[in-house]
């Protein structure tokens, strides 16, 4: 199985969009959560972090994964 200049070029645009959407993403919730954040005791404050940094992981993770196979595949299938 040939690896398709294409789908390479696809799969690093897709990259790309996937890093972008990253910081658009948890921008956005970080902040909205932080604003609905009711944290009393440092034991809480620290849990609600953990949660944070383990969401933002997730969201990377899932970007890195996923968006360069799709983007992969959408090139193969359009330009060959």
């Amino acid at each position: 199985m040939a690896i398709s200049v294409a789908g390479l070029i696809g799969a690093a645009v897709a990259l790309a969009l996937g890093l972008l959407n990253y910081r658009v993403i948890v921008s956005a919730l970080e902040g909205r959560l932080r604003a609905l954040d009711r944290s009393e005791s440092a034991e809480e404050r620290q849990a609600f972090e953990h949660k944070l940094t383990l969401m933002r992981r997730i969201i990377l993770w899932t970007d890195v994964a996923v968006f360069p196979v799709v983007g992969y595949t959408l090139g193969t299938m359009i330009a060959g």
